[in-house]
């Protein structure tokens, strides 16, 4: 494949990644798996790049592991990579339901996680699983290092907070999932085989004997960013899970949900069935695996 830039830099820390898009200003971007990154540069999708900075070879970014009981994720961790991890399995079980469904082998075997997110799209199916795992963010910029919520990374449909002339998105910090909590993400796709979600729906809890102690919930595509439901949260929430209770949080997921139809994927009265289906798949699935 012919690579539609000037330069391609293959860097081996972030202090060297972050000096070449410095250079660069404006004009150079990071690649890791660059499965839609490559695509819109051929298809011209976005603006000529004269710097491709590949960060792959940086050992930071590709960690898996516990650190300060945290679930450490480098960015430029792949996909399958996640889906096959025992790590994830064991501590983030959206996020490796997601990452086993998204995209074919070959795919997920070079796109990463990183790209997932800092795509910014409002159904990314990583995007949606991390979010209710609590992520956080870890970036480097030319003034050192920051912590940021998941949440506060995204500005609109494929936009992100990063700066692309000062910022690389080094990885994930998710907490460990303790006794008694659990999470599961579920989805649909267009028969058809679009790759993105008609709806994608992930959820995480916490607990204690019939009680709901604690919940997260997001839904993908459910406006233009990647978000939580709160309101859904509040009405889970030390709530007794019995008969009913799921069928009457539906409707509170019905009005804080903005389902648009798309022509590629689905209409916006067909995500308003689905909203339900997957949240009571998810989180049944959720609930049964915390109390193993």
């Amino acid at each position: 494949m012919k690579i539609p830039c000037d330069e391609y830099m293959l860097v081996n820390t972030v202090e060297e990644a972050l000096a070449l898009l410095g250079e660069r200003r404006g004009n150079a971007r990071i690649i890791s798996g660059g499965s839609d990154l490559l695509l819109e540069l051929q298809q011209g999708d976005c603006s000529p790049i004269g710097r491709l900075v590949d960060v792959t070879e940086i050992d930071e970014l590709c960690a898996l592991e516990i650190r300060n009981r945290t679930l450490f994720i480098g960015a430029a961790v792949t996909l399958a990579r996640l889906a096959n991890s025992e790590l994830v399995k064991a501590h983030a079980q959206a996020l490796s339901d997601a990452t086993s469904l998204m995209a074919n082998p070959q795919v997920c075997n070079v796109a990463t996680i990183g790209g997932n997110v800092a795509h910014a799209l409002p159904a990314a199916d990583g995007t949606i699983a991390m979010l209710v795992l609590d992520a956080q963010a870890n970036i480097a910029g030319r003034t050192g290092r920051r912590l940021v919520p998941l949440s506060s990374m995204f500005k609109g449909p494929g936009e992100s907070t990063l700066d692309p002339c000062d910022d690389l998105l080094v990885g994930f910090h998710l907490p460990i999932r303790e006794k008694m909590q659990s999470s599961a993400f579920a989805r649909r796709v267009n028969p058809q085989g679009i790759a993105l979600a008609m709806l994608n729906l992930a959820i995480w809890l916490d607990r204690d004997g019939e009680r709901i102690h604690a919940v997260r919930v997001a839904v993908g595509p459910s406006g233009p960013v990647p978000r939580r439901m709160r309101y859904v949260e509040r009405a889970l929430s030390d709530q007794v899970y019995k008969p009913g209770l799921l069928d009457r949080v539906v409707e509170v997921l019905l009005q804080e949900t903005h389902f648009r139809s798309s022509p590629h994927r689905a209409t916006a009265e067909y995500r308003r069935h689905l909203a339900g289906v997957l949240l009571k798949e998810a989180f049944v699935e959720a609930w049964e695996r915390a109390g193993e």
